[in-house]
C-alpha cells in the first residue's frame, strides 16, 4: 500500500509530508531546495535516509520552499559536520542521522557492522605480462578465460566462494583455512601442468560484509600476504598455521615480515605437503 501524502501549512509555508514509524516523537525535516516532492520520495538515496531517520522518530515533513516555519525546533543545536556533500542523504548521512538521534533520543546510535571470520585466498600468476608476449593477446585472453573458470570449479569444489576475480588475480573466501590450503594446492598443482607459475597467500580473521563482497583488515593482509610469497608458493599467515594444527598440513617457516601498510610484524609460513 502507497504512504498517503498529507498537506498543511505552516504560516505561509505549505508543507507536503508522510507519516512513518512508530516513534513517540514528531520530527520535521526542512529541505530547503526540494521542489518536486513526488520525485524525491522516488529517489533511492532520499527514501534510505527517510527510513532510517523514522527507526527513531515519528513523523517526517518535508517543507515544500524551506523557509519561514513558523514553530522552531525547541532546544535546537548548531552542529557543523566536516565533508563535501551538502545534501543530508548523498555521502556520509548515517554521520547526520547520529546527530539527529543524539539531539532526539539524547544517546547515540551503536555502529553495527555486519563482520563474519573467514579465511581468505588471494591467488595470481606469476609472470603473466612476460607469458602473455610469448604466446600472444588472443591465446593469452583463451587462457584467462579457462583460468578463471577454472578457478571457479575448483573453489565450489572446496566449498568456498568466488569473491573477486582481477585480470590474472582471484580473491575467494573460505569456511575453513584447511579447505581454502587443499584449493591453492590444487590451484597451484594444476597450473603447473599446464606450465603456468602460481603463487597464493591466506589468512583467517574478521572481515567486514559489504554487498556480496569482503573487506577491512583481514582482507589486507590476505593480500599483503601474497604479495610476499614466492614463484609456486603457497604462504599463509601465522593464524592460519595454528588453525590448522592436526590437519596433517606441513609447513615451513619464513619468519617475521612487515606487511606493506601494517605497523606490526607478521610470521609466515610456506605450505610444504600434506601427511597421507
Amino acid at each position: 500500500m502507497a504512504i498517503q501524502v498529507n498537506y498543511t501549512k505552516s504560516g505561509k509555508v505549505h508543507i507536503a509530508y508522510r507519516t512513518l514509524g512508530e516513534g513517540p516523537m514528531d520530527l520535521v525535516v526542512v529541505p530547503g531546495w526540494v521542489s518536486h516532492l513526488e520525485a524525491s520520495w522516488d529517489d533511492p538515496l532520499v527514501w534510505r535516509f527517510v527510513e532510517r531517520l523514522a527507526s527513531f522518530s515519528r513523523l517526517i515533513v518535508f517543507d515544500k520552499r524551506g523557509t519561514g516555519l513558523s514553530d522552531p525546533v525547541s532546544d535546537a543545536k548548531y552542529v557543523e559536520l566536516k565533508g563535501v556533500d551538502h545534501l543530508p542523504f548523498i555521502g556520509d548521512f548515517e554521520t547526520v542521522l547520529a546527530e539527529i538521534e543524539e539531539f532526539l533520543t539524547g544517546a547515540r546510535p551503536v555502529a553495527s557492522i555486519d563482520r563474519v571470520l573467514s579465511t581468505v585466498l588471494f591467488a595470481d600468476i606469476v609472470g603473466s605480462t612476460e607469458h602473455a608476449m610469448s604466446i600472444g593477446d588472443s591465446r593469452w585472453s583463451d587462457l584467462l578465460g579457462w583460468f578463471h573458470q577454472y578457478v571457479g570449479k575448483e573453489i565450489d569444489r572446496f566449498r568456498g566462494r568466488l569473491i573477486d576475480t582481477v585480470g590474472d588475480g582471484v580473491f575467494a573466501c573460505f569456511d575453513g583455512p584447511a579447505r581454502g590450503i587443499r584449493c591453492a594446492v590444487a590451484l597451484r598443482n594444476r597450473m603447473d601442468d599446464l606450465g603456468i607459475q602460481l603463487r597464493a597467500g591466506l589468512h583467517t580473521g574478521e572481515c567486514e560484509i559489504v554487498g556480496d563482497k569482503l573487506a577491512g583488515v583481514a582482507v589486507n593482509i590476505g593480500a599483503r600476504i601474497t604479495a610476499m610469497a614466492e614463484v609456486g608458493e603457497i604462504l599463509v599467515s601465522n593464524t592460519v598455521r595454528d588453525l590448522v594444527a592436526g590437519a596433517g598440513l606441513r609447513f615451513e617457516n619464513r619468519g617475521r615480515h612487515t606487511l606493506k601498510g601494517l605497523q606490526e610484524e607478521w610470521e609466515l609460513h610456506a605450505f610444504v605437503e600434506e601427511s597421507v
